[in-house]
């Protein structure tokens, strides 16, 4: 019985199969199927390259736009507006004070600021138009003071107003001549060499003494300046105080300044005459006194001033850079009989003595002063200045002077610490 069982299902299973595999056979053709695979692979091939095609393409037109973005990130960072505008400048907050014998300056501890833009744009890779924006609170004594020696280099009267302090144009004539123009430019900027190494923190101490020779003249002018290969200069410039008047160039209706430098420059070493021939009575100086400075409306005056600086070969020794300068004035129609008046200066600075980029400076001198004078002035600075960083300086100072202003018993010392900031 099972073997009879046995068979009927096993035929019974092939009865039920038969069918199965008839229908199977109709319904599948192995053929169709192949032919159907490889249409469909054909067109999933067409498909997948036009799909990359388009990604590629989206791909190259993002890697345009980033790079696009990155220039122009690169230009911002380098601070510039265009291709040939370039963006500097620095901010200066000062606090401190004075006490002084005479009760001429305000004591009490003062804070003041200054904040300046330099911006620089060449048109042909070799020219120069030069603007600097400047403003400060620095309007209140005492670090205004010019005749009483307080006047600090970073000090700027401009009442918090944002203004045009210098704007001018050089360009290159030949290889070796730079010219300069502008309706407001400083005769310094002119010159074919600094006179001076030291970085002052008095104003009078600018430029190895900023008195009769040296004394700032910023206003329309024109000038040039010849630099030889081999160190020597020389330059000749012309700054007429013409601003708000009608009166021009070499008239005897403004104010006017033509100076004249000759210099000899090496690395180590310099040594120059200054010949400045002031008319109408220009004498913006921050190294005079009273009679030193004393000099009326048409009254012309002939100034030499002889500077000279050193510095070693290595820094951070106890050797120093020293600065020195010499002035001489003549005044022509004086008030007085006496019209030679002459002034002194001293700088020295040690570097890299604590740390990189440090400084110590001290200077001293005796302003310009009238020969007749029964004082003698004379004026001491002293500081240290550190960075914290590339950006950021400080700088605590000390300062004071003896009868400065050519009166007597006119002591004054002043404290101050400076903080710059530059980008």
């Amino acid at each position: 019985m099972k073997l009879f069982q046995q068979m009927l299902v096993a035929g019974a299973s092939l009865g039920l199969l038969a069918p199965v595999a008839s229908q199977a056979s109709d319904v599948v053709n192995i053929e169709e199927m192949n032919g159907y695979t490889r249409s469909q692979s054909k067109t999933s091939r067409l498909d997948s390259n036009t799909f990359i095609n388009e990604v590629s393409e989206d791909v190259a037109n993002l890697k345009g736009r980033v790079d696009g973005l990155e220039v122009k990130q690169n230009e911002f960072e380098a601070g510039s507006f265009s291709d040939t505008t370039t963006l500097s400048g620095k901010a200066t907050f000062t606090v401190g004070g004075v006490e002084n014998s005479s009760g001429d300056l305000t004591e009490g501890v003062k804070a003041q600021y200054m904040y300046q833009m330099n911006l620089n744009t060449s048109f042909t890779g070799d020219d120069d138009l030069y603007v600097r924006l400047k403003t400060g609170n620095g309007g209140v004594a005492p670090f205004n003071n010019k005749i009483m020696g307080t006047y600090l280099s970073s000090t700027n009267t401009y009442g918090d107003a944002l203004k045009v302090d210098k704007i001018w144009y050089s360009f290159p004539i030949g290889d070796n001549v730079t010219a300069w123009v502008g309706p407001k430019i400083e005769n310094y900027y002119m010159h074919g060499a600094s006179p001076s190494i030291y970085k002052p923190v008095l104003k009078g101490f600018k430029l190895g003494g900023n008195g009769a020779a040296y004394g700032a003249s910023t206003d329309s002018g024109l000038g040039f300046a010849y630099n030889a290969d081999n160190g020597f200069s020389i330059s000749s410039n012309l700054v007429s105080d013409q601003n708000g008047t009608s009166s021009g160039f070499l008239t005897n209706q403004v104010d006017e300044n033509w100076s004249t430098q000759i210099a000899y420059t090496k690395p180590n070493y310099h040594a120059s005459l200054m010949v400045a021939l002031k008319y109408d009575g220009w004498a913006d100086s921050y190294y005079s006194t009273t009679n030193g400075a004393a000099r009326g409306t048409g009254v012309n005056s002939t100034n030499y001033g002889l500077r000279g600086y050193w510095r070693p070969d290595n820094s951070g020794t106890a050797t120093p850079e020293i600065s020195v300068g010499y002035d001489i004035s003549t005044i022509d129609g004086a008030a007085s009989s006496v019209d030679e008046t002459d002034a002194y200066f001293v700088g020295l600075t040690w570097k890299d003595l604590f740390q990189a980029d440090d400084k110590i400076g001290v200077a001293f001198g005796q302003p310009q002063t009238r020969e007749d004078e029964t004082v003698d002035p004379f004026m001491w600075e002293a500081y240290y200045s550190f960075k914290v960083n590339d950006g950021l300086t400080v700088t605590p100072a000390i300062f004071g002077g003896s009868d400065v202003n050519g009166t007597a018993n006119t002591d004054v010392t002043g404290a101050v610490i400076e903080t710059t900031f530059k980008f």
